[in-house]
């Protein structure tokens, strides 16, 4: 496990190394910039390699970083990240069981507010109604401890407006127009590419903590994702990205908290509305034609519009049906 304030010294290392891409940096020479001696310059340099970062090295030269690293490493989310409170303080695993589980762990802490946990890879990722998470590497795997300024009545549009945040860093970054499927997926031609899902507590009426838990397929393969899958509720998964692409999954980290931060924002101030509208433009399921397993039975109809909880609202037969968990199919 990495985390935002472990490793000063390698971070410091790294830092000088990246702003001065474009020449040789001697052990000399920093080791007498950061006051670090030279042999923990050439671990900390060994180190920043293993970690998938290249840098070139030449005799009477030095060091110079020349590639950096695919990995989401907390140093790699918290630098130049535009955000108030999401993500300053970041937790990175290789693998790990379930990131939305220690997140919970973490939420119980007045001080990690605003915390993310993130991983490569998870062994028992979970998604919507406990169902298995496939989480291989080239995904992205995240979970935030929010702020529970929330009502504790509009904690089940928290999935939409972190649908909306994400399609919206998608657009922003990779200039690729996604598609929301109620209840809470993101999608590309009609595929699954990212979910959410959240995990609260309430007592007394009060919202104590809350996690969102978000999986993105971002540079994965599909077909092994669906040969793991197996279950009927799957319409089929895609990747945002194919392997070659250069974007770094950091980049859309950053991309995406900022986003989240601005919705969950306009929620607290402006109530349901303006990211119902929001999620509502971008809906591949508003105006079509449902059939919704929720509850051990099925729904058909028309799928009208989003309650302001974010319920669907759906016409069947000669009335309105509100349906407030399920999965929809077309």
């Amino acid at each position: 496990m990495y985390t935002t304030h472990d490793n000063p010294g390698l971070v410091k290392v790294l830092q000088f190394l990246k702003s001065h891409k474009l020449e040789y940096l001697s052990g000399e020479d920093l080791s007498e910039v950061l006051k670090i001696s030279r042999v923990a310059v050439w671990k900390h340099i060994k180190k920043i390699q293993t970690l998938g970062y290249k840098i070139e090295s030449k005799q009477n030269l030095g060091y110079r970083l020349t590639g950096a690293t695919e990995l989401m490493l907390p140093w790699e989310i918290t630098e130049g990240l535009r955000t108030k409170h999401l993500g300053k303080k970041a937790y990175y695993f290789d693998s790990i069981e379930s990131t939305q589980n220690f997140a919970v762990a973490l939420s119980k802490k007045s001080d990690e507010v605003g915390s993310i946990v993130i991983a490569r890879s998870q062994t028992a990722g979970r998604g919507r109604l406990g169902r298995v998470w496939v989480s291989p590497k080239g995904g992205i795997w995240l979970s935030v401890v929010l702020h529970p300024t929330l009502d504790v009545a509009k904690i089940t549009l928290v999935p939409l407006a972190s649908a909306v945040a994400l399609s919206n860093a998608v657009y922003r970054l990779l200039n690729i127009k996604t598609e929301l499927k109620w209840p809470n997926d993101v999608t590309l031609d009609g595929k699954k590419v990212a979910g959410m899902v959240v995990d609260a507590t309430v007592e007394s009426s009060r919202l104590e903590s809350l996690v969102l838990g978000v999986g993105i397929n971002f540079k994965v393969n599909p077909t092994e994702i669906e040969k793991k899958i197996k279950t009927q509720h799957s319409y089929g998964v895609e990747t945002l990205l194919k392997k070659d692409s250069k974007t770094r999954p950091a980049e859309l980290v950053q991309a995406f908290l900022e986003e989240l931060e601005k919705t969950l924002n306009t929620l607290v101030r402006d109530g349901p509305i303006p990211v119902i509208s929001q999620w509502t433009k971008k809906s591949s399921t508003i105006g079509k034609k449902v059939i919704i397993n929720s509850h051990d039975e099925k729904i058909s109809g028309k799928a009208l519009r989003l309650d302001n909880d974010g319920s669907l609202i759906v016409r069947s037969g000669p009335g309105e049906v509100k349906i407030t968990s399920g999965d929809v199919g077309y």
